[in-house]
């Protein structure tokens, strides 16, 4: 879905990284769906992350951007958040997502922005924004993700018995 722009990623992010043989572009993007989306990622820290997604071919029957699809974007980018907040060692998994639309769009491209509402050991929150390209808000989401333990290929790591 034309081109890809590269992520920002702070120095602090990528040292905590370096010699992980992590792509970290990779792991804290969209994924396949997010990919199928056009969804691109321009900004990443566990205290905002920022993408981006088009309208086009992501709307409901009636022409209008779905509701799921906001939904995506919004679980992507606070899933991000969250797992840059728990680094290396942790990995997100999303328990609760909740989103509210607010004006339906036909065209263009809208913007999310996720900022932490908490950040624990074990859990973090993030509120999800996003808006239009006249900076009026389209939906408003709160994503909460459970930290869990990762193993070194990034899977969950089995319960203990």
């Amino acid at each position: 879905m034309g081109e890809r722009t590269t992520t920002y990623f702070p120095p602090e992010i990528l040292e905590q990284y370096a010699g992980l043989g992590v792509d970290l572009r990779g792991l804290f993007s969209g994924g396949h769906l997010g990919e199928r989306m056009g969804i691109q990622i321009l900004e990443a820290a566990p205290e905002k992350v920022v993408g981006t997604m088009p309208v086009e071919g992501n709307t409901q029957p009636m022409g209008l951007l779905h509701g799921g699809a906001s939904a995506v974007l919004a679980e992507t980018l606070g899933s991000v958040g969250a797992m840059l907040h728990g680094g290396p060692g942790k990995m997100a998994v999303g328990v609760d997502l909740n989103a509210t639309h607010h004006r339906g769009l036909r065209s263009g491209l809208v913007t999310g922005t996720a900022t932490p509402v908490h950040r624990g050991r074990s859990s973090a929150t993030y509120e999800i924004v996003i808006t239009d390209e006249a900076d009026k808000r389209v939906c408003t989401a709160r994503l909460t993700c459970m930290l869990r333990p990762a193993t070194p290929t990034g899977t969950t790591a089995p319960p203990a018995n």
